[in-house]
């Protein structure tokens, strides 16, 4: 049972970015993850601390990666992303170029709790831990650690470059930046003790050196021996010359004797409001690590996205699949679909997507399929990945409907709970798909007759037909509704006739919902009742039957409803003649037969 829940959390992931969520839904909390993976601490705790004792540096750039993070649109897990062909990221923000360090160490941790809770822990949580985890192993002080955030599918090298603050800024400029996220002056001078550990390139304190007066001149003279006026920009210098792999209140103490290693540090000491916070902490080290920490507290909590915003990554450095969907949110309807046009034509078995071969041409060229059905490459996509994790346990029947279910859900839809066991066919039939998936053309009568033929009743006809609340369809599926019907809005057919002619752009899209076509909703049967169904089969279920025009009007007013019949209707379908047992096989890909 552990290990299908484990694959099921999976599926979902893959296709959309995860909706699992902890147990305090949308909200912060220190036990978000106390039902749902209670090992996450000490698995992060084990593999920082033991990196640590060969690596103490990282530490310092874990604290970073986690600061850097949450100051570019929230704590978000969006600083580890690579860029890809949707966006380009933070890594090579002018603040993160060459310098932001720890992302393989981050990718180790996230791999060992995947292993124990696959599809359960954010990446922009493990990176509030392992910060904490990281000041704690150099000696620094501990907090309590809120979860609960979800990962970013974008990410923006333009904001990183506008919002972290840069070594060169003056206190004003670290007071306007930090307030901008909700940080006050107490705030901005504790977190800047973090630089009490790890390095700085020559390229972050060169000008300080050559230009600053607010400088000790031996400790400038020092410095300029190693960091040229020109050249040598990778050098490394410690931020603290005195401890710098020991989280202290030496990095206040140096500001004293004016010995901040970037401008930015020596900017809290200086003639200004910041000094009396920099005596303080420089006096005394348990003032400094209580504020600290709970000015680390209020940072993890910038703009975290909660609930079901964003996704739980399974490679914290990629956020592909989901990304597509945000850019194409079609491509739930085209899962849906293919759930649907698997399911009629001799069962939910995975036909649907299998190639033609020499003994056979499926059904992927049948007249409903051909030119028009879509998402087969998510589908390999979520298979691919299945197949590195569980080898041949997991069929593409199954994939099918839980992906068919996750588009509803992802789009504002029912969930429900989906039956696995499905096998895979080893055939598919062209023929078969033109007899049983009934066409855009049918009556009343033709779709009652086709969904009986699959033990479908009139009240699932009119439910699953719903799913056309999302969507589009080509002209050649709703020409001759446009132009030979009487029981269509006229000035909706005359809208459609602008963009698909009697003869000629076939291949012109349309939303099957004109209002909300990305939204999964009871829309879909308020038009209907204005007679603006995109399809003759659409418009066909409200057309003066006593059979269905009640469930229509039943729908139209009443969405949990409608979403308690749908949830049904797709679990009876789901069930529509499945191999099990010995029958069929499990395939590797979903292309082709084993």
């Amino acid at each position: 049972m552990a290990k299908a829940w484990s694959l099921l959390l999976l599926l979902i992931i893959l296709v959309f970015g995860a909706f699992v969520e902890g147990s305090h839904g949308s909200k912060l909390s220190q036990n978000y993850y106390k039902s749902t993976c209670p090992q996450v601490l000490s698995i992060v705790k084990a593999k920082t601390e033991s990196t640590l004792k060969k690596k103490p540096r990282m530490g310092a750039s874990l604290l970073r990666l986690h600061f850097h993070d949450c100051f570019v649109n929230g704590c978000d897990g969006s600083i580890l992303l690579d860029d890809n062909s949707t966006f380009i990221g933070e890594k090579t923000a002018l603040a993160n170029n060459n310098s932001a360090r720890g992302f393989e160490l981050v990718d180790d941790i996230k791999a060992e709790v995947e292993k124990t809770c696959p599809g359960v822990v954010s990446c922009a949580d493990i990176l509030a831990i392992a910060a904490r985890d990281s000041t704690v192993v150099l000696g620094g002080p501990s907090w309590k650690v809120k979860s609960g955030r979800r990962d970013s599918i974008t990410a923006s090298r333009a904001d990183a470059n506008k919002f972290i603050p840069a070594p060169s800024f003056t206190l004003s400029a670290l007071k306007s930046n930090f307030h901008a996220k909700g940080l006050s002056l107490k705030d901005l001078v504790a977190l800047s003790g973090a630089h009490t550990i790890g390095l700085a390139r020559c390229t972050t304190f060169r000008a300080h050196i050559y230009n600053d007066s607010n400088i000790d001149p031996s400790f400038a003279k020092s410095l300029q021996h190693k960091c040229p006026r020109n050249g040598k920009d990778n050098i490394h210098r410690r931020l603290d010359l005195r401890t710098p792999i020991t989280f202290d209140n030496f990095y206040f103490r140096n500001l004293l004797k004016k010995k901040g290693l970037l401008r930015s540090d020596q900017e809290l000491f200086n003639d200004k409001s910041a000094d009396s916070l920099v005596k303080k902490y420089a006096a005394d080290s348990s003032k400094f690590f209580k504020q600290f920490t709970k000015s680390m507290i209020k940072m993890s909590n910038i703009k975290p996205l909660t609930g079901n915003s964003g996704q739980i990554r399974i490679n914290c450095r990629k956020a592909e699949v989901a990304a597509a969907i945000k850019n194409e949110t079609r491509i739930g309807a085209s899962l849906l679909r293919l759930h649907f046009h698997d399911c009629f034509v001799n069962g939910c078995d995975g036909s649907v997507l299998l190639d033609d071969n020499s003994t056979f041409i499926g059904e992927k060229t049948a007249v409903p399929n051909n030119n028009s059905a879509r998402g087969f490459n998510v589908v390999d996509n979520i298979k691919a990945r299945l197949e590195k994790a569980c080898p041949g346990v997991v069929s593409c029947a199954d994939i099918l409907a839980i992906a068919a279910r996750d588009s509803v859900v992802r789009l504002g839809g029912p969930s429900w709970k989906v039956r696995l066991g499905r096998r895979d066919s080893t055939s598919a039939s062209r023929s078969a798909a033109n007899t049983s998936i009934p066409p855009p053309t049918s009556n009343l009568s033709a779709l009652i007759s086709s969904f009986s033929a699959q033990g479908l009743s009139i009240k699932n006809l009119v439910a699953l037909s719903g799913s056309h609340t999302i969507g589009l369809a080509r002209c050649t599926s709703f020409r001759s509704h446009i132009y030979n019907d009487s029981n269509i809005d006229p000035s909706f057919a005359n809208s459609l006739r602008r963009i698909c002619p009697r003869s000629g752009n076939d291949s012109v899209l349309a939303p099957l919902d004109r209002q909300t076509p990305t939204c999964f909703d009871n829309l879909y049967y308020k038009n209907l009742l204005d007679k603006k169904g995109l399809l003759h089969s659409d418009q066909e279920i409200f057309n003066g039957s006593s059979l269905t025009d009640g469930l229509v009007k039943k729908y139209a007013a009443d969405t949990s409803l409608l979403f308690k019949e749908f949830a049904k209707s797709m679990i009876k379908m789901g069930n529509i003649k499945p191999l099990t047992g010995n029958a069929g096989e499990i395939r590797i890909n979903c292309r082709k037969a084993n």
